[in-house]
């Protein structure tokens, strides 16, 4: 008799039913874990991982290196294997034969090892400050994007504010209207405020929305919250730095250029070549064969025109960058200059816009509660909603412009986002 056992499976399907419920809801609340606020340089850094520029960066300066490495080889050139059989009777064994095989070897002109080893050190300088140029520039666009959305996004928030006021005082004038305290063209141009209003909430919507179109091309397709982190406002030194990477591009480059043009001054001609041969034949079928080595020497003539001619191509191209250089640099000096003065400017009005959307708030507050108890117009009550409102944007305004002057010039410092 064959006795069944039976397995109860019941308490492992509720320990795995729990680890599954516990699974979920860890994933949900991973899902519910909101992202961290966008900031300047994190939309920075995407926009610059998107670029060409950082894509092909490394493979430049492998490039330069290798091209560097070549200056510490023996030889200008890899050498070059020759391989030479001759025979009297093509297709036998018979009558006379020789195989010559030899090594050429490229020889260096006098100096040129050293020029090519110190245009190799400045064309790797030039590759990183050819990186640090394009990443300026692209701070440039990035930040422009940034603050355009930051004074979208105050508008928008000031112009919400401005119709949840507009329709509390809409609310008043409606129950004034009711008790027979005001007139029926009181509350209508209350409501028109109120249109007003909600007209202004969908301009400023729109801007916002082209706004964020405009920053999502660099990489931030997230809305930025209301209390986004901008640049840090501590005053950069004043005064354009020696090393800013707009200047340093252009000076490397002539430094590139002038390096190519002194490798040029002693190539005047083709690399000499050593040649080393060994050569085994015979003069007869039947007889020894015999060994000899040859070593020998080619000489190629001057390089005439064509040499001077790369070497002044390379002097004017050097001219150039060092041109460019001193007039980048004269720029740069007067956009720091101005960008300073800006910044002195916009702080001092963001204090006094700070100061003004002060007294304003009192004003309205003084005013609104005469209002709702009769004791101040109507007129008055309007005008002084307008100051308030007009006030708080221009503090809203003056805030981003001093934050927005900062960051411009840090800019013109050369200084990436922080």
């Amino acid at each position: 008799m064959q006795r069944t056992r039976r397995t109860n499976h019941t308490p492992r399907l509720c320990m795995a039913a729990v680890a599954l419920g516990w699974a979920l809801a860890g994933s949900a609340a991973l899902a519910q874990t909101p992202a961290p606020p966008l900031t300047l340089k994190a939309l920075f850094d995407r926009a610059w991982e998107r670029q060409p520029e950082a894509q092909s960066a490394a493979l430049r300066r492998e490039s330069a290196q290798a091209a560097r490495s070549g200056a510490s080889s023996w030889t200008a050139e890899p050498a070059a294997l020759e391989l030479q059989a001759k025979t009297d009777r093509p297709g036998s064994n018979q009558g006379n034969r020789e195989v010559e095989m030899g090594v050429a070897l490229p020889l260096w002109l006098p100096g040129e090892r050293a020029r090519k080893a110190a245009l190799g050190d400045a064309e790797i300088k030039a590759v990183e400050s050819r990186r640090l140029a394009a990443q300026l520039q692209l701070a440039a666009s990035v930040r422009e994007a940034w603050w355009a959305l930051q004074r979208a996004q105050a508008e928008l928030g000031l112009a919400q504010d401005r119709l949840q006021s507009a329709k509390q005082l809409a609310a008043d004038v409606a129950r004034r209207f009711k008790a027979g305290d005001m007139a029926r063209a009181d509350q209508t141009q209350a409501d028109g405020a109120v249109a007003q209003a909600e007209a202004a909430v969908a301009e400023a919507l729109g801007a916002r929305d082209v706004a964020q179109a405009a920053l999502a091309a660099w990489g931030g397709q997230e809305v930025l919250p209301d209390a986004a982190e901008p640049e840090a406002e501590a005053l950069p030194a004043a005064g354009l730095p020696a090393d800013h990477p707009a200047v340093a591009d252009w000076q490397d480059q002539a430094e590139v250029a002038r390096r190519a043009a002194d490798l040029a001054a002693v190539q005047t001609r083709a690399n000499p070549e050593l040649t080393v041969a060994a050569t085994r034949g015979r003069e007869q079928s039947g007889e020894r064969y015999l060994q000899s080595f040859t070593v020998g020497v080619r000489v190629p003539l001057g390089g005439g025109d064509r040499a001077r001619a790369k070497e002044a191509a390379a002097r004017a191209d050097a001219l150039d960058a060092e041109v460019r250089a001193r007039v980048e640099q004269d720029r740069l000096a007067a956009d720091v200059a101005a960008a300073t003065a800006r910044v002195k400017a916009t702080q001092a009005q963001r204090e006094a816009m700070a100061r003004h959307a002060a007294l304003a708030r009192d004003t309205r507050g003084f005013i609104g509660k005469a209002f709702r108890l009769g004791e101040a117009d109507w007129p008055t009550r309007l005008r002084v909603e307008l100051e308030a409102v007009q006030a708080e944007r221009q503090l809203a305004r003056a805030r981003i412009d001093a934050a927005a002057a900062v960051s411009t010039l840090r800019q013109a410092l050369g200084l990436l986002p922080q």
